[in-house]
Order: C-alpha cells, then structure tokens, then sequence
C-alpha cells in the first residue's frame, strides 16, 4: 500500500493557513516579549529542573540505543562548546538567535538540502513556538494532528522546527554540518526558526539528565498507512487487518522503525507508551487519520522485541492505557503489555498444504485428539512439545489435534476461553514463531491443527477491550446486549462493521499466518439466540419479533464464507448445542425459517454425547429402559455433518471421566469404557476424544497437573489395564483410517443401515456402514455383562464370509479374549429383514467390527 501523499494545492493551503497561524501568535508574542522574557526564562529553567530530578533516575535507565549515541553526544557537545563562545545567551531575545544563525550560515559551506533563504524573508519571520492551544492539547493527551505542529514546517522567514520531549535538558537539531539548538519553551517544549528555504532530512540530539539519544524525529514521517487501508477498514472488509493495525517493524521512507495503528474512534487523542521512552506516552501522540477512527505513529528507531501499549484519552478526559488488540506477541501474563514482533520462521509443511484440500473434511478420514497445550506435559514449551505431541498424536493414529484456544487470555483458570490476546498465541509456551514451529513439526508428522477460537464474548479486564476508548466499542452498546449472563464478560457488537471485520480478519488471520487447519468455534449457540440464558424482560427481540441475533448469524455467515474463499482446505466446525436450522449448510441456502446457512464444514453433536453418555452411565440392568438414548442420534444424523465430542467439558467440575462415568467394578468400567470407544468410532460422524480418555485416566482433568502420565508407568500395578486401552485407540483409529466404510459416506444416508436397533432387553445394537463403492462394515456392540454365543444378525447376501477386524474384548486390549477368530459365513436363514443371516459370539460388554473376508 502506498502512503498517502497531500497534493500540491493540499500542501500550499496548509503552508498558508500555518504561516497565518504563526503570525498571529507573533504578534501575541512580540507584544509580552519585551516584559516577560526574563521572568519566563527563569520559571521555565526551574520547571526543567523540578522535571528533570523527578525522573532522573529513569533518565538513567537508558535505553541501548541512548546508551550508543553517548559517544556521539560528546563530539557533538564539543562542537556546541565553541560555538557557544561566540553566540549569544540562550537569553537572548528569539530575534537575535535568528540573526546569528544567519550569520554563522553564511561563513560556512551550505549543507546539503538546505540553502539561505532571502534576506527579505527574515524580516517577516515568526515565532516558531507551539501556540497555547495547541501545547494544552498536546499536555493533555488531546491532540488529533500532532504532525501539523511538531517537526519541521515551512514558514516566513524559513523552516519553523518543534520537538515535544518531556525531562529533556536540550534539543538540537542536525542537518548536515549544520547544528543548531531548539529554545527550550518550557514544558518539554523546543522550537526555533532557521532560515532555510525549504525542510531538510534531520535529525535530533536529545539530551537528558546523564545520557543522550542522536535519533530521527517521529513528526517529520508522513502517514505510513495507505488509503487503500483506510477505506477497507471504513467499510469493515479488510481481510488482511493485522497488516494495517497493531504494530508493524518496517522501512518508511528509508527509515526502520516500527508503525504503531489502533482503531479508537472515540479517542480525544492516543498517544504511544512503551519501554522506549520509559511508559509515559505525553511525548508520543499519534495522529488521526481522518474519520476512519485510526490513529497512526511511526517511530524511527523502534524494533522487535519493545514493550507498548496506548494511552488513550477518554471522551471524558480521563485517560486509560491499553494494550493492542491487534498484537501479535504479549508479555507472560499476568503482565500484560504488546510486544513488537517479526516473523522469521521458515515452513516446512508445504506437501502438507498441498494436499489438505483435495478430499472435503466431510468425505475423509477425521478422528482429533483434543488437547489443553499447557497442561498436556506440564512446564513444555512449544517447541518442546514439538518434540513430542506430533510423535504421540502419530503413533496413536489420530488424523488432527484439536488445540483449546492458544489465543493470550490473562487467567489460566479459563483454559484460553476468555481471550485478551485475539491476535497472538499465549505468551506461556513461547514466541509466534515457536508456535508455528509446533504447527509445522505436526504438519510434517501427517498431522492436522485445528484450534479453538472464541468470537463470543470477552473478559471485562481494564486494560484490554472492554470500553476500549471510553465508551463501548468492541462491545454492544444495550448492556443487555453487551454482557454475558454466565460468564461474566462481554458480548461482541456483531452489528457493527468494524468489530465484524476484527474477527472475520482474526480467523483468517489464524488460518494465514499459523497454517491452520480448522476453527473450532466456541459458544455458537449463545451468539445466535437474543434470548441465550436470559429471562423473559431481559432481551429485546429482533426486527422480525424473533429471538434470533440477525447481527451474529450475518457475522458468521461473512466470516465462514471469507475463510473457506481465501483459505482452501481448512474447515470451520461449530460448537451448537440446539436445532438451529443449517449450521452446516451453505449460506446461499435458504432454509425453512428464511435463513440461508451458517456456512460451517461439521458441527458437534451435543445431542449424541448427553444422549450415549447418559446410556452407558446406567448398570447394564437398567438400560433397557433407555435403549432409545442410543438409537435416536440416527433420528437426525444426516441433518448436519457431526463431530462426536467426548471433550474436555465432559470431564470436569464433577463429571467424571470418562471411564469413572461406568458402573460396576474396574473390570467393568474399562470393559464399557472400551465398547463405548467401538460404538463411537463406528457410528456416523467424526470423534473427538480429550487427552487422558485414551488410556482410561479415572481422574477428572486438572489443568493444574494434566493427564495422568503415571498410570502408563511400567512399574505402576495396574500399568497394562491403562496400556491396553490406549493400545486399542490406536487399532480403533487404524482400522478405521483404512476402511472408507466408516468415514466416506458419514453424511449419506445410504451410508448407514440398522441390522437391529431395537433389541432392548439384549442391550444389543447392529447396524452397516457403507463406503462410496457399496462395501460394508458390520458393527455389533453388546453393552451387557453376558456372553451371547450365536447371536443370529440379518446380512447381506452378497458377502462370501465376514472376518472379525476389531474386538474391544481381546486380551491385548484387557479383555476377556471372547472373540471370533475364523470367518463367518453367511447361512441362507432369513433375519432382521434380510435373506442370509450370521451366528456371532458376542463378548460381554464389548463391541466388534466385522468386515468381508
């Protein structure tokens, strides 16, 4: 983008309105000089003074930078130290100072980009001092246009220079071999009026108490953010919005530095607080650009790895400091500034990317292992779990991690659901780029990254987004709207385009920049419904007298429809946990009640987790009485494409594990525990499975300690109970992998058929998986405690003999090793419906996948 350039006829109006200006304050001036001149000299020297003590001992803390330019500072001293010999008192009146500048211009070799102005022209000279209204603007942290005041600006009488640095004992300004000191205004106020014809590149020798800093003046940049920018932000569709917010290291206009962007329309000013000049932002205000709402600075000098943050000024007065909401690096909470990042990581996972997209997530293979980063191997950092977590993953066959939210969120408490932090990865674990070094060593392992994201609300924090500017912002205005009736938080203004483009360009950004490969969003269900958690007289509905948020189904139809257009392969899937109508469906779709689709790739089937879990949480004398629990999900199956999650959220705050969930003793529990696993893998849908329930932890998940490694320990009693599921999840995720039977057709209907669903008093299910080709997949699971020797089950006719290629009862697995170890043939014996039948041993609490021999 190219930055934005005033035109010719822009530039003149702006000369002369600044030359009126200035002449104005001239006359002010002139009028009180003659009186004051003394007096004022004096007050200004004790208020410096006064300043500089208070902050001496921050003075001291210099930066590297300061600390470099010392040597500098004495050479440049020197040469002030003999020319103070023959000019006049820094007393002197304005006028007089011009005067000898001139003079002393006029015996040296002119520098370079700059040359004497004309006599005539310093008889009309001005005051180069900042007006009143102005410097109370600027000390108050209220300016819009602080460019237009400080640096370099043509004037009569020649260029009028102005420097704004607070505790500093003396500005000069360097032009070449020219080396002329600002008059010190009081206040951190510098200025002075050389008689050049037109604005040198400069620089500035700022001294301060015990250090000194030989650095590029901020306010001689033009804006370093495009038009193009602007109007893609003012219209709410910038994609790319991390490349114009936030803090961006860069070159501008030959200089590296970094340029500094928010968004806050209702600032009275914003100014830039950071390490770099000791966290008082009074000396670094940022310019508005126009009505867009976005304030901008560039700092020369500035890179990677400074802290920052932006104080802003408050419609009201007050001021609040506020981390970005667009940085891509933070401190390790609980502190909590931004921090200035670059990525330098080189991928490796191009064959990766290549080859995601060629089969829709729906139609292929899909089993994820869901895991909670900080507490997998407690104390890891990315990169170390780089060194592991693909390799498990791997060996125990899952085809994608699903990570919960790695977005900065300040208490470790909400395992990353109550995000600050929406553009840059928990600072806990690493840097962004060890992060992407995490995705790429997956990547290369053959494993795909989805990642929780949470567009639903966000925490109250006081340095964050709430009231970002002062009033609401990135919040609803109706406190009805804006808070969150479970969490505490705040809800998004979906309605307004620019918070919509915050998190539309925030998924894209996940998906871009880390290589993604899915967005698991969380609480969908509460940002649909006006009505989520509240009481009647608590919501108001909607245009239409409904009860649907018009605003959030918008914001995630733009937002699915933007990822799966700019980013090919990745699959959004939503966390819902009601009928609404099309989650999955495209969004050009109208559906029944006159909404086009949401727009997502699956979405979790809450209905067949509470229904199934519920089921086998009964003693197996008990349910046939809810026999229907495990029948229903094929009910509506087909409606949406599933995820069937056993996840994190049912193994906390008193629910259990999964295992801990079965009745009877321990035998029976990973007996139920293992069938349930069979049952799961072979009904239609993908899996999910959270860390720990893939070798039976009884335990519920602490985030404080994670899974428990130690059951897998070999000298641990009970090592090979533990072992033996974990061993199955594998042969489970194997078998399934290599039969398209389970996976190919998941949201066909002629992919499924029952054999038998309503054998209640044998607890028994049965049923067909079809893969695109017509070959099938028998699934029995007994979930009684009972061996049935030659339990008949109705088959095709077609099939020579069936083989038995999983077993959740063999030995290896912990089992009884009830099994069927030859194959199976097809008697001519009518049954469930069909015209050949198969007598099959049935272990007890187990379930078998049978497939043709």
């Amino acid at each position: 983008m190219t930055p934005r350039t005033p035109s010719d006829g822009s530039k003149k109006t702006a000369e002369e309105n600044s030359a009126a200006k200035e002449t104005k304050a001239a006359k002010s001036v002139k009028k009180a000089a003659a009186e004051k001149t003394a007096a004022k000299k004096t007050a200004t020297k004790k208020a410096a003074a006064k300043k500089t003590s208070a902050k001496k001992a921050a003075a001291k803390k210099t930066t590297a930078k300061s600390v470099a330019a010392k040597a500098t500072a004495k050479k440049v001293t020197a040469k002030k130290d003999t020319a103070k010999k023959a000019a006049p008192k820094k007393a002197a009146p304005k006028q007089a100072a011009v005067k000898k500048l001139a003079a002393k211009k006029a015996a040296q070799s002119a520098p370079v980009h700059a040359e004497p102005a004309a006599p005539a022209a310093v008889s009309h000279s001005v005051s180069p001092a900042v007006d009143a209204a102005d410097r109370e603007r600027l000390l108050s942290g209220a300016h819009h246009s602080p460019h237009s005041v400080l640096g370099a600006h043509p004037v009569p009488g020649g260029v009028a220079f102005r420097a704004f640095r607070p505790y500093a004992l003396s500005v000069t300004i360097v032009a070449g071999d020219l080396r002329a000191e600002l008059h010190d205004d009081g206040d951190g106020f510098f200025s002075g009026l050389l008689p050049l014809r037109e604005v040198p590149e400069y620089r500035l020798f700022v001294a301060y108490e015990g250090s000194a800093q030989d650095t590029e003046d901020a306010y001689r940049f033009l804006p370093a953010l495009g038009d193009l920018d602007l109007y893609l932000i003012g219209e709410g569709r910038h994609e790319q919005l991390w490349t114009a917010l936030g803090a961006q290291p860069m070159t501008h206009q030959g200089v590296a530095g970094t340029r500094f962007t928010v968004w806050a329309p209702n600032a009275q000013g914003v100014s830039l607080a950071g390490t770099f000049n000791f966290w008082d932002g009074t000396g670094y205000p940022m310019r508005s650009l126009g009505s867009s709402g976005v304030w901008e600075l560039f700092v020369p000098g500035i890179g990677e790895g400074e802290l920052y943050k932006f104080e802003i000024t408050r419609p009201d007065g007050s001021r609040t400091l506020r981390a970005d909401p667009l940085a891509r690096r933070t401190e390790v909470p609980p502190n909590t500034s931004s921090i200035v990042d670059a990525s330098h990581h080189e991928w490796g996972d191009g064959e990766w990317l290549a080859g995601r997209g060629q089969v829709p997530a729906h139609e292929a293979p899909f089993s994820v292992y869901e895991v909670h980063l900080g507490s997998w191997r407690p104390g890891l950092t990315y990169r170390q779990l780089a060194e592991q977590l693909p390799a498990y993953v791997k060996d125990l066959g899952f085809t994608h991690v699903e990570l919960m939210p790695v977005a900065e969120h300040p208490f470790g408490g909400s395992w990353g659901y109550q995000v600050t932090g929406f553009y840059a990865p928990t600072a806990r674990l690493g840097t962004p780029d060890d992060f992407k070094y995490l995705v790429d060593a997956l990547h290369q392992a053959g494993v795909g990254v989805l990642m929780d994201w949470v567009p639903a609300h966000f925490p109250r924090d006081d340095w964050a987004l709430a009231e970002f500017d002062g009033r609401p912002l990135y919040e609803h205005e109706d406190p009805l709207r804006a808070a969150h009736p479970d969490w505490g938080t705040l809800e998004f203004d979906y309605g307004r385009r620019e918070v919509r483009n915050f998190l539309v360009a925030n998924a894209i950004y996940w998906c871009e920049e880390f290589h993604i490969d899915g967005l698991r969003v969380d609480a969908v269900a509460s940002m649909l419904y006006l009505d989520y958690s509240r009481e009647p007289g608590q919501w108001t509905p909607n245009e239409h007298g409904g009860r649907e948020n018009l605003d959030a189904v918008g914001f995630l139809q733009e937002m699915n429809a933007t990822v799966y257009r700019r980013v090919p392969g990745v699959v959004t899937i939503a966390e819902e946990s009601t009928a609404w109508d099309g989650v999955t469906r495209a969004t050009h779709h109208m559906g029944p009640g006159g909404f086009g689709g949401l727009g997502f790739g699956l979405k979790w089937n809450m209905g067949w987790m509470h229904d199934s879990l519920g089921y086998v949480s009964h003693e197996p004398v008990h349910r046939k009485y809810h026999h229907h629990e495990m029948t229903f999900s094929m009910v509506y199956a087909y409606s949406e494409n599933y995820v069937l999650p056993i996840s994190h959220d049912e193994v906390v705050h008193g629910k259990r594990a999964l295992v801990s969930k079965m009745p009877g003793d321990w035998w029976q529990q990973r007996a139920n525990h293992r069938a349930y696993l069979g049952f799961m893998w072979a009904h239609p849908g993908k899996q999910l499975l959270f860390m720990g329930q893939e070798f039976a932890q009884g335990a519920e998940w602490s985030e404080a300690h994670g899974p428990d490694w130690w059951l897998l320990d070999p000298a641990y009693g009970a090592e090979a109970d533990h072992r033996g599921v974990r061993d199955l999840v594998r042969d489970l995720n194997t078998v399934y992998r290599h039969t398209p039977s389970l996976w190919q057709r998941d949201t066909e209907p002629s992919g499924f058929q029952w054999v038998v669903g309503d054998a209640t008093e044998d607890n028994v299910f049965a049923f067909l998986r079809y893969d695109a080709e017509g070959v099938p997949l028998l699934a029995v699971s007994n979930f009684s405690p009972v061996v049935r020797h030659g339990y008949r089950l109705g088959v095709p006719d077609d099939i020579p003999a069936w083989h038995e290629s999983l077993n959740t009862d063999a030995a290896k697995y912990g089992g009884g090793d009830v099994t069927n170890p030859d194959p199976i043939k097809p008697e001519p014996q009518g049954w469930h419906g069909r015209a050949a039948s198969i007598r099959v041993t049935l272990p007890p609490l187990a379930t078998v996948w049978l497939r043709p021999a």
